[in-house]
């Protein structure tokens, strides 16, 4: 039998010190007129990123035979080719992004996505894609899920091109742990901690997650969809975020948020992280492979739109942090702050009152993914309300009045993935599941949360769950509906909320707080200082606008029309069914 032509790739450590990979890409047999392009974007990252700007000069060769190279376009190159020789393209790359989207090279680490290096060979998406790694400095390492190629160091090999896409690489001298879940191999690498980085707790929290989500998902029937599993970290000063792949996640954190030896608490930051790791683990299953119908082949050269990431983000956000609470990593006061620190994110921001998270999903590449300063008055976030969605349409199934036995959230996750097989899904296939579990009212319900802007019953709904919704004092940048920034004690308007009284005094975001009645200020906790006893709602600001000094009277409202932090707590001598129903949530 003779074996398929392979696409091949080296990718070589040319010039650290200069952020450059240089890389080398032989097409088999290419076409007369051989087309090769760049992604513009990354799946799970819903921006274009224009990944092309970073390569150099394309040049390409058949033998001893130069090839006439044209660019048709921002990210594309055709190649005129002649007989039946290799195609052998060279060219550089700079990656100097130290987010998970792209490719980062200095002297002390390496890391690449190939949407951001490899060029797509058009015509020979399906074939075999293989990665071989030169010129690695001394003392690093390679860690990636993607398939060696036994006998042959440095070499990785993929069945295609979505697969070479989905896997990412790490270079460098890092950490590296391992444990087993679900009778799969994980491996942790850390790159950037600390010298009092505790890897066995690390290890050990992981593992229990893992755990968890396996059984959520497959009830102890069957192995998870992967192989092995690979968690690659990045430690960073002040960092945080994630990119899903099919058997691996790659992550960013602050350095000081992992767990220290001989520290026996769950800090905050640790919470973040772990919350983190759960998330991107989640999504192995949800979005990945139960994933939007208009995703099952992605178009690397545009924008690919759906109204479904409220479901594949929002619904992984609830779960994300409800893992933590279930395997026993937080307690349920822990769990309920952090769904407390949701609400409030969602309720004072004025753009749900004009934007659904069906349209934030579709409008996530101009819109979510390009944060300004009127984001806040004019999106809601799928991520967070999608989870709060979620939290909703979960408390209304098990609290369900008239069911002997209540469906949950956890049945229609379950449920679908039973169903497809793992599959893709529109809209309409998650509607009727739900309507199977639990009647087609609350499948409307659904809808009508998900394509409309109104605020979601969570008070009652929790309280038939024991738990007890107030509200606490606001903050006095809730109070002014402004959200600034301070350094060096100087205070900038960064966003003025819709209807607010910054908003009618005339603040704009850029805008610097210099005065208020007569009183410098340093941070925005100085204006009750500066209050006038006669009239203390009035403030008269002094602010400094491109160079332009300009006087600004505003009033300060009172603690209870101002948008307020949301807190939770449980309900003292709460009903049996209560405490029974919350039990069944928060324990799986």
């Amino acid at each position: 039998m003779t074996a398929s032509p392979t696409i091949h790739y080296r990718i070589a450590v040319a010039d650290p010190h200069a952020h450059r990979f240089e890389v080398t890409l032989t097409v088999p047999a290419p076409e007369p007129r051989q087309a090769l392009s760049l992604p513009v974007w990354i799946p799970g990252s819903y921006l274009v990123r224009e990944f092309s700007r970073h390569l150099g000069a394309v040049s390409a060769r058949q033998g001893n035979r130069e090839v006439l190279v044209t660019q048709t376009a921002k990210n594309r190159w055709e190649f005129d080719c002649a007989g039946r020789g290799a195609l052998v393209v060279s060219y550089p790359v700079y990656a100097f992004d130290t987010s998970v989207r792209a490719a980062f090279l200095d002297a002390h680490r390496g890391f690449f996505n190939a949407t951001s290096l490899c060029l797509r060979a058009h015509g020979k998406d399906q074939l075999p894609h293989r990665v071989e790694l030169s010129g690695l400095p001394a003392g690093w390492e390679v860690a990636t899920a993607m398939t060696p190629i036994e006998g042959a160091p440095l070499q990785f090999e993929a069945a295609d091109y979505d697969e070479l896409a989905d896997h990412p690489f790490e270079l460098g001298p890092f950490w590296r742990g391992e444990f087993i879940a679900g009778g799969v191999p994980h491996e942790f690498v850390v790159a950037g901690a600390l010298p009092v980085f505790d890897g066995e707790r690390l290890l050990r929290d992981a593992q229990k997650l893992c755990e968890a989500q396996i059984a959520f998902w497959h009830c102890g029937k069957g192995k998870p969809p992967m192989s092995r599993y690979v968690f690659l970290l990045n430690c960073t000063d002040d960092g945080y975020g994630g990119l899903e792949h099919r058997a691996s996640t790659a992550l960013i954190a602050s350095r000081r948020d992992l767990p220290r030896l001989g520290q026996v608490e769950v800090s905050d930051g640790y919470v973040k992280l772990l919350g983190l790791i759960s998330h991107e683990y989640f999504h192995t299953w949800n979005v990945k492979r139960l994933r939007p119908d208009v995703f099952e082949r992605y178009d690397y050269e545009q924008e690919n739109y759906t109204e479904l990431l409220w479901f594949f983000e929002g619904f992984t956000s609830y779960y994300d942090d409800l893992f933590l609470v279930r395997t026993g990593l937080i307690d349920e006061a822990r769990y309920l702050k952090l769904i407390a620190q949701t609400f409030t994110q969602v309720l004072g921001a004025p753009g749900r009152k004009h934007h659904s998270v069906a349209r934030s999903s579709f409008e996530a590449w101009t819109k979510y993914y390009r944060q300004d300063e009127n984001t806040p008055n004019a999106v809601v976030s799928y991520y967070a309300k999608g989870a709060m969605v979620a939290l909703a349409l979960d408390l209304s199934l098990r609290g369900a009045e008239k069911s002997d036995k209540p469906a949950s959230l956890d049945d229609l996750m379950r449920g679908l993935w039973k169903d497809t097989g793992g599959g893709p899904v529109d809209e309409a296939r998650i509607l009727g599941k739900l309507a199977d579990l639990g009647g087609e009212a609350i499948a409307q319900t659904l809808s009508t949360w998900v394509h409309g802007t109104d605020d979601l019953p969570l008070p009652q709904l929790l309280e038939r769950m024991g738990v007890r919704w107030c509200l606490d004092k606001p903050t006095l940048a809730q109070r002014l509906g402004l959200r600034v920034s301070e350094s060096d004690g100087v205070v900038t308007v960064k966003q003025v909320l819709l209807d607010s009284a910054a908003l009618a005094a005339g603040l704009s975001a850029g805008d610097e707080i210099v005065a208020c009645n007569d009183w410098r200020v340093r941070k925005l906790d100085d204006l009750p200082l500066t209050l006038n006893h006669v009239d203390p709602q009035r403030l008269e600001l002094l602010v400094a606008r491109d160079q332009r000094m300009l006087s600004l009277a505003l009033t300060l409202p009172t603690q209870d029309s101002a948008a307020r932090p949301v807190c939770l707590g449980l309900l003292e001598k709460a009903p049996a069914r209560a405490q029974s129903l919350r039990r069944a949530w928060l324990g799986g």
